[in-house]
């Protein structure tokens, strides 16, 4: 599946490609929006020299040349980066705009720290991103219960021997063929 698709970004068209089962967004898009800068081919240029210094030399290697449309209506190739990626972009843009993305990116890294040390928080937040969605509690509250049925039944096959994925999907197709027979 291939398709184009233009994401708004505080008003502003950042275009957008899924590729490889991923979204991959025009970098030169948000660093337009981010930098405020004449000239974001030429930032993006000299970001990607200054990421290479600091260390980050994998932003060339995570960047793909895809074709998306440009302002002329052609199809024009524009690197372009992951959701990881381009978060990691933009955590290296020194502008106001790009602060609410740094401080929601340091919360997320809090919350997730936190899961770790009590994974029930975990827990807790999928159940309020699934009310916040509009899902009734009855059927939150059986997805729950569901996702911790699963990891016991996957927990007791690891205790079996069963190691590799292909295995773990061959056991779950056949508990779906046996219990999901038509009468």
């Amino acid at each position: 599946m291939e398709s184009n698709k233009i994401a708004l970004f505080e008003g502003k068209q950042v275009r957008k490609i899924y590729f490889k089962n991923d979204w991959w967004f025009s970098v030169i898009d948000v660093i337009s929006i981010l930098s405020d800068s004449n000239i974001p081919k030429r930032y993006w240029s000299d970001l990607k020299i200054k990421l290479n210094k600091e260390g980050f030399s994998q932003v060339y290697e995570n960047i793909v040349r895809l074709k998306l449309i440009a302002s002329d209506g052609r199809k024009r190739l524009s690197d372009c980066a992951d959701t990881k990626t381009l978060l990691r972009i933009i955590q290296t843009i020194p502008s106001p705009k790009a602060e609410p993305f740094k401080q929601w990116l340091a919360l997320v890294g809090h919350e997730r720290i936190q899961e770790i040390e009590n994974p029930e928080l975990a827990m807790d937040r999928m159940k309020a991103i699934y009310e916040k969605k509009g899902y009734p509690q009855d059927w939150i509250d059986k997805q729950a219960r569901g996702i911790a049925v699963r990891h016991t039944l996957t927990d007791e096959w690891k205790n079996r021997g069963v190691k590799r994925n292909i295995d773990f999907a061959i056991l779950t197709n056949e508990i779906m063929k046996s219990g999901f027979v038509p009468v």
